[in-house]
């Protein structure tokens, strides 16, 4: 199967020196061709699966914990102005 490696380059907008060019299109070619080869394999009996590990997600529950109120929160702050931490501007016209 012949590729048209400069053109795929192209479209990954990746440079290719002239030896990448013809390595690489010996490498796709061989790739493609085992892809072929996978369309062969009868997987008629064979289930649909994401994952073959039979590992699964282990999560948490999203539970809402106490917090600290207010008042502690700014405790400790330097500056503070009507019940918010006060910072310097980091955005300016």
């Amino acid at each position: 199967m012949k590729i048209d490696v400069v053109h795929v380059a192209k479209l990954a907008n990746l440079p290719l020196k002239s030896e990448e060019k013809e390595k690489f299109e010996k490498q796709l070619s061989e790739i493609l061709s085992y892809v072929e080869k996978l369309k062969e394999v009868n997987t008629e009996n064979v289930e649909i699966t994401s994952q073959v590990t039979g590992l699964e997600n282990v999560t948490r529950k999203d539970e809402a914990k106490p917090s600290l109120s207010q008042d502690d929160a700014l405790s400790n702050t330097k500056s503070q102005h009507n019940g918010f931490f006060k910072v310097k501007a980091i955005l300016t016209e």
